[in-house]
């Protein structure tokens, strides 16, 4: 097999974040529809990111946000997302670039993406990780994904601590589902 140059896991990883990016900035424009809400996990070390350092100290690797009944302000850039949430009664104002993205999951549709920030941190040219290099990370189509009672409790914990702990997780989750996109197609 050949050595890919193209780096096309690169690129399909950035044209799904190109799908947050749109859903965020729809959400931004008309407020969440019907039942829709994200949990975003993002690497807080990440460049870029910009949080309090009350938040940076409780989640000094990864954080998962919850973007659902009370946030404010939401901003969207080609880059990055800004957002006002509250962190036990505390307002504070979060910004996190797209490229800072680990995890995106709407539990209203059953929807999941998860991204290999190392990766992209090392095509970016970046010589050092921004945290300890693991297995690869698997894309989860929304077909593989548990349905919502099975995640609502797993979720709930995950935005309560650092999701960089290592809680089993990766243990409770489906391979990815490969699905051949002549499924789709009209046939003629």
């Amino acid at each position: 097999m050949g050595q890919d140059l193209i780096r096309y896991d690169v690129l399909a990883q950035e044209a799904l974040r190109g799908v947050i990016r749109k859903v965020l900035s729809e959400v931004a424009k008309t407020g969440l529809p019907g039942e829709h809400h994200f949990f975003i996990t993002f690497l807080t070390s990440a460049p870029g990111v910009r949080i309090s350092s009350r938040l940076r100290e409780k989640y000094p690797e990864l954080m998962t946000i919850v973007v659902q009944h009370q946030f404010w302000d939401l901003q969207v850039t080609e880059a990055s997302f800004e957002v006002g949430l509250s962190f036990s009664d505390i307002p504070e104002r979060l910004l996190v670039p797209f490229s800072a993205i680990r995890g995106f999951y709407d539990p209203a549709v059953n929807f999941e993406l998860e991204f290999d920030v190392q990766g992209a941190v090392a095509a970016n040219g970046q010589t050092e990780p921004q945290e300890p290099a693991s297995a690869p990370t698997q894309l989860m189509t929304p077909s593989a994904i548990p349905g919502p009672a099975a995640r609502k409790g797993k979720d709930a914990a995950k935005a309560e601590k650092s999701a960089g702990e290592d809680d089993g997780d990766e243990a409770d989750r489906k391979d990815a589902e490969v699905v051949s996109l002549d499924a789709f197609r009209k046939k003629t």
